[in-house]
């Protein structure tokens, strides 16, 4: 087991990206949110690995290949790099919802992946998305849950944490947010930075 490893776990479409109801099918259709590249890079500099765990059904519908995929992904990693940041491995789920994985969120199996990948324990290990199955999967693997307002939740901000939630669910404005917390957290807990 790798204790030593700071390692924060991201949503894609909602958290990093704009969120589409057609889907991300092309680099073109694929857009940062607001300070989100910079938030990533933060995360970097404060020497944590970022890893992404994504439900990419449209692949499981037909709606893209895995070429295309990686091509957004491509895309993606080059707007983060040029912000001075990096996402360090991808995970995804490219089932739709209907075939029973045990990979697609709220389901905790791209989690086991991601621990067994870098041989840690997941538990209190920040997670952070834009929709319940995302708090869902991050409690079920043990992790921290985040839930950051520029998706499917963005009601929320303010509010306290709604039933079906996870109870230990905090709630951000977005990722730069989300971030700011999670770095502040360390600075005034340096066993945090160990």
């Amino acid at each position: 087991m790798n204790a030593n490893l700071k390692l924060v776990i991201l949503d894609r479409d909602g958290t990093i990206n704009r969120a589409s109801d057609e889907f991300i099918k092309s680099p073109e259709e694929w857009h940062p949110l607001p300070g989100a590249m910079e938030a990533i890079s933060r995360l970097n500099h404060a020497g944590y690995h970022v890893v992404l765990a994504t439900n990419q059904s449209g692949l499981g519908r037909g709606l893209f290949d895995v070429a295309a995929l990686n091509a957004v992904h491509s895309h993606m990693i080059k707007t983060l790099a040029a912000a001075g940041g990096r996402i360090d491995a991808i995970f995804y789920c490219p089932h739709a919802p209907d075939e029973g994985c045990g990979c697609r969120k709220p389901w905790p199996g791209l989690f086991a992946q991601i621990a067994e990948r870098y041989g840690v324990s997941l538990q209190g290990v920040p997670c952070i998305g834009d929709s319940l199955r995302d708090m869902q999967a991050a409690e079920a693997a043990g992790c921290a849950p985040h839930l950051v307002c520029t998706g499917r939740h963005a009601d929320l901000l303010g509010q306290a944490v709604p039933p079906g939630f996870p109870v230990n669910t905090r709630i951000h404005a977005d990722l730069a947010a989300c971030v700011d917390q999670l770095l502040g957290l360390e600075t005034s807990n340096p066993a945090l930075a160990a």
